[in-house]
C-alpha cells in the first residue's frame, strides 16, 4: 500500500491511438534473411524504441513513472511506459507525493517475420498511445510515422468516457475531428493511398494507408537492382505489391 501514488483530480475522457505499421522487404537467400534479422535487431531494438517513446512522452507533456522493455530471440522487442502528468505536487523534502494521472500509458511491440516460400520479409510495429485530459495523442502522429519506414499503416483512434464543463454538462468529446488524416502532414499523405472508415456517433475513427510507389532498391538487402534482370525485377515488384495489397485489405486475394 505504501507504493500507491496519491491522485488529485481525474478526467476519464480517454483518447486512445493505436496503429500498425508494416515495413515490407524482399529477402530470398538465407544470407539476405540473416541480414534482414540483423537490420531489425539493430534498428528496432528495445533501446531505440525506448528512445522514441521517451521523445513522445515529452511531446505530450508527460512524466515517465515506469519503463518496462524486453528484446526477444531471434528478433523483436516490446516497450511499455507508464506515464503521468508532468506537474506534480512535492512535499517539503522534495519527494513527489501527489500526481494527476491523466496520461495512462504508451506501448510499442514489434513483430518481424519472413517466409522462405514467398521470400517476403514483413516487419510489423504495434503502437498504442492512451491519454486523458486535453492533449490528444494525434499530435504525435507525424513524429511516430517519421520514426519508422512504413509501406502499410493502419490507424485507429477512439475516445471513451466523458468529462464535464464548469456547468456540469457531460462532454463525450472535447475537440473537433472528421478524420485522422487531418493530423498527418500533407507531404506524408501524398505518398499513400488512404481510406477512412469512421463511426462519428461512437467517436471511432479508422484510417488505412498504402504506399503508392515501390522503389525496388529500397526493398532489397545487399543487392543492386540493376544487377537483376528486368523480368525478375518485375516479378519481385509484383510479389511485393501483392503482399502489400493483402495486408492493406486484410484479405487473402491472390
Amino acid at each position: 500500500m505504501e507504493d500507491k501514488l496519491k491522485l488529485y483530480g481525474f478526467n476519464n475522457l480517454t483518447k486512445s491511438l493505436s496503429f500498425n505499421i508494416y515495413d515490407i522487404c524482399y529477402a530470398k537467400t538465407p544470407r539476405e534473411q540473416q541480414d534482414y534479422i540483423k537490420y531489425i535487431n539493430e534498428q528496432y531494438n528495445s533501446d531505440r524504441l525506448t528512445d522514441i517513446l521517451t521523445k513522445l512522452t515529452r511531446m505530450i507533456g508527460a512524466t515517465v513513472l515506469n519503463i518496462s522493455k524486453q528484446d526477444y530471440e531471434p528478433q523483436g522487442a516490446s516497450v511499455t511506459f507508464l506515464v503521468a502528468e508532468e506537474s506534480m505536487i512535492k512535499n517539503r523534502s522534495g519527494e513527489t507525493v501527489v500526481a494527476h494521472l491523466d496520461k495512462s500509458h504508451v506501448t510499442v511491440h514489434t513483430y518481424p517475420e519472413y517466409h522462405p516460400e514467398t521470400s517476403i520479409a514483413t516487419f510489423r510495429v504495434d503502437i498504442d498511445v492512451s491519454t486523458c485530459g486535453e492533449i490528444t495523442p494525434l499530435s504525435t502522429l507525424d513524429f511516430l510515422l517519421g520514426s519508422f519506414d512504413s509501406d502499410i499503416i493502419t490507424l485507429d483512434y477512439r475516445i471513451r468516457g466523458f468529462t464535464r464543463d464548469v456547468g456540469g454538462k457531460k462532454l463525450f468529446i472535447d475537440h473537433r475531428i472528421t478524420s485522422i488524416q487531418d493530423y498527418i502532414d500533407r507531404a506524408t499523405l501524398e505518398k499513400y493511398d488512404a481510406v477512412d472508415v469512421n463511426v462519428y456517433q461512437s467517436n471511432i475513427f479508422h484510417t488505412r494507408m498504402l504506399i503508392k510507389d515501390i522503389v525496388l532498391q529500397n526493398y532489397l538487402f545487399n543487392s543492386d537492382v540493376y544487377e537483376i534482370p528486368p523480368k525478375t525485377r518485375l516479378a519481385i515488384t509484383d510479389s511485393l505489391r501483392r503482399e502489400m495489397i493483402e495486408i492493406f485489405s486484410g484479405v487473402n486475394i491472390y
